[in-house]
């Protein structure tokens, strides 16, 4: 497996491999920043005692408000967000994203979901964003750079391939789990 290099992924996105909508200043020596889109989902103030999460699939987070344009993260909030970047990874193709050092540097967060399997297509990524700090309170913004794409050049993923057996391919907005 092999990280592109910035030429390698300028070459792949205008031949139309990877992605819709991204930004040719965005491309970086081994990367590609991407940006927030407009829809969010912001953790609504449920009862903890009674309102459980289950990890079994089929159980979203049910209790989430949706917004649009952007949200005012509090400290120690969860949202859900999105990119807008349309993502179409070949099936020899994978990825992760990563959050910007700056953005990390004032306060938020990513879970740790970060993979991108080969063929993942016709979605946004989204992402899952807690603000960590204490005593304020972060805005997202939906443009705001916010990560950046490392791409894996690695075999054809065969039967294996996200394209195939890919439960959040053609989102075309923040997703809840499913």
């Amino acid at each position: 497996m092999s990280i592109l290099s910035g030429p390698e992924i300028r070459q792949l996105l205008e031949d139309g491999e990877l992605m819709k909508g991204w930004d040719l200043d965005h491309i970086n020596a081994s990367s590609l920043d991407v940006r927030l889109g407009e829809d969010f989902l912001l953790e609504k103030v449920v009862d903890p005692d009674f309102n459980f999460i289950s990890l079994d699939k089929g159980c979203k987070t049910p209790h989430m408000v949706e917004y649009k344009g952007g949200v005012r993260l509090r400290p120690g909030k969860f949202c859900l967000a999105h990119t807008m970047e349309e993502f179409n990874l070949p099936d020899n193709i994978s990825a992760e994203f990563r959050l910007k050092s700056s953005v990390a540097r004032k306060g938020l967060d990513h879970a740790l979901a970060v993979w991108i399997d080969a063929g993942f297509h016709g979605s946004v990524l989204t992402l899952e964003l807690r603000n960590n700090l204490t005593h304020h309170t972060t805005v997202l913004e939906a443009g705001d750079k916010i990560g950046q794409i490392v791409f894996h050049r690695h075999e054809d993923s065969g039967e294996y391939s996200y394209r195939k057996k890919g439960s959040y391919n053609n989102s075309k907005s923040v997703t809840q789990a499913n």
